[in-house]
């Protein structure tokens, strides 16, 4: 971490403020625009057509682009970035599961997946050694910790949250499945913009690396 005394220090605080303010700026995205589903888009609402389910798409394709960019281009942390990748696209191919099983074949997503997923968690065991190198320096890093933090909201709490029975409990007669839907369905997109902009993070860290390291040679 910089110093106050440090040159740059100006610089990092001023980075750091943008970011919250970009950071800030998406998520408050969000919440207005499945406000704007509910309102505007009655037919579709927080189905795979809507604004909440095609901006997890978008989301997770970004991802992987921003993954694929630090792997291949900056080829920085390969094999930490590779089980992130893995994670990321396993993700992408089950938001699509309704469309695989409906217009291409049943349980189809659960073959891709799974070709995504065993041989990317086969090599990180073979580059055992190495991934732990890599991990040693991405442990401590802001970007893991919101990385596990979009996982906790999109793949605990959004689950436990979204569960039929807590919301015929809240609701009572009054219940419908169409808010259960909405609230898991948001929660989970708010888990997956954490997730991007942990991936961003990595991003503008391992720009930093690649750069010193270039600079060093």
């Amino acid at each position: 971490m910089k110093h106050p005394t440090d040159p740059a220090w100006p610089i990092a605080i001023r980075s750091l403020f943008i970011r919250t303010v970009l950071y800030t700026f998406i998520i408050g995205l969000i919440a207005q625009g499945a406000y704007w589903e509910a309102q505007y888009l009655p037919a579709v609402r927080f189905s795979e057509l809507g604004f909440t389910e095609f901006t997890q798409t978008l989301a997770l394709a970004t991802g992987c682009l921003l993954l694929l960019y630090v792997r291949h281009v900056l080829r920085v942390w390969p094999n930490v970035t590779l089980l992130l990748l893995a994670f990321i696209a396993a993700s992408l191919i089950r938001e699509q599961d309704r469309f695989l099983d409906t217009y291409v074949a049943e349980h189809t997503w659960k073959v891709l997946v799974s070709l995504v997923v065993i041989p990317s968690i086969a090599w990180v065991v073979i580059q055992r050694r190495r991934f732990l190198a890599e991990f040693a320096h991405y442990s401590n890093t802001l970007s893991l910790g919101l990385f596990i933090a979009g996982i906790l909201t999109t793949y605990i709490f959004s689950r436990l949250y979204g569960r039929q029975t807590f919301w015929q409990t809240v609701m009572q007669e009054s219940y419908m499945r169409d808010v259960k839907s909405m609230a898991e369905e948001v929660i989970e997109l708010l888990g997956y913009a954490i997730i991007l902009i942990a991936l961003v993070e990595l991003l503008l860290l391992t720009r930093r690396i690649y750069h010193a390291r270039n600079a060093e040679t």
